[in-house]
């Protein structure tokens, strides 16, 4: 029997590309807070009967309140849309025999060491953002429903505003910009993600054993700092006018950068788990970067 496969968030920069991954798993619905019926995260009581409308059989859970210093001060909302709507997705999935696919973040972790942190790492959020979303995950493997968390980090996209765009921008404007070089991560793109999910779902669907946590970032690290002059020299090479070069790039600390959310300074993630439950090799962050580079500069 073919799957109704419900996705929710479609608008953001994952929940777009999802809609391209999961179409050929099954019969589509896509939805977000802006469609007919609308999915409001905001209003989690309204969602049962959202979903016993739609009666899914797999639900992708693609929305969140992903604004992390205004998460700061309105706690509330950020706990509706990340914590309380995914645990009533979950609650329902249980009871419906639902799969349930849901994205968290490495902001779950207090960001200490240098070492890649697995799946069993102690967690120890800092910001509210960080907190709601480990709530969520917490929530999720408790309801007894299938289920696969995917961890994620450093999210960009070509649709949309994004990192690149904003460096390349100001390196047009600026002679010289100031980026921070003590956060490490990988850049991950939205379509790698998209493409992970709809292939650990097939999978998962016909061995629930594979159900759980998982790490999914691109291969490798850098920084802020490093991202941008990775930008830079790409555009640079290309013959974009830029009268900033990846050398007028100043690295600066995060402490030089207030803002009223704390970030991890170490984002790295181990990813051998997911690579070898499902078969995958996780492509260098250079990689997709430099394909998003291509698609929004032809």
């Amino acid at each position: 029997m073919t799957p109704k496969i419900l996705l929710l968030g479609c608008g953001g920069q994952v929940g777009w590309e999802l809609q391209r991954a999961l179409a050929p798993l099954g019969h589509l619905t896509a939805l977000d807070v802006d469609t007919l019926p609308a999915a409001d995260f905001s209003q989690p009581k309204a969602l049962p009967a959202l979903l016993d409308s739609l009666a899914p059989d797999v639900i992708v859970n693609a929305a969140a309140h992903t604004a992390v210093d205004q998460a700061e001060s309105e706690p509330a909302l950020a706990r509706a849309i990340n914590t309380e709507a995914p645990a009533t997705l979950a609650r329902w999935a249980a009871t419906h025999a639902a799969w349930l696919v849901h994205y968290s973040t490495d902001y779950v972790f207090d960001g200490s060491g240098t070492q890649r942190r697995d799946e069993s790492a102690p967690a120890g959020p800092l910001s509210v953002y960080g907190r709601t979303k480990l709530a969520a995950e917490q929530a999720v493997a408790d309801s007894g429903c299938h289920h696969l968390i995917l961890r994620t980090s450093w999210v960009y996209a070509a649709r949309g505003g994004n990192f690149a765009r904003t460096m390349l921008r100001l390196a047009a404007e600026r002679d010289e910009l100031a980026v921070i070089d003590d956060q490490i991560g990988a850049p991950t793109g939205a379509e790698l993600l998209a493409d992970v999910s709809a292939h650990a779902l097939r999978r998962a669907m016909v061995e629930p054993a594979l159900a759980g946590l998982y790490h999914c970032v691109a291969a490798g690290e850098t920084s802020w700092h490093g991202y941008a002059r990775f930008v830079i020299d790409w555009a640079r090479a290309r013959g974009q006018p830029l009268k900033a070069g990846p050398d007028a790039v100043r690295p600066i600390p995060t402490a030089d950068c207030p803002t009223p959310a704390r970030r991890p300074l170490n984002s790295r993630l181990a990813t051998q788990k997911l690579q070898q439950a499902f078969g995958l090799v996780l492509p260098p962050w250079q990689a997709g970067v430099t394909r998003m580079l291509t698609e929004i500069h032809r």
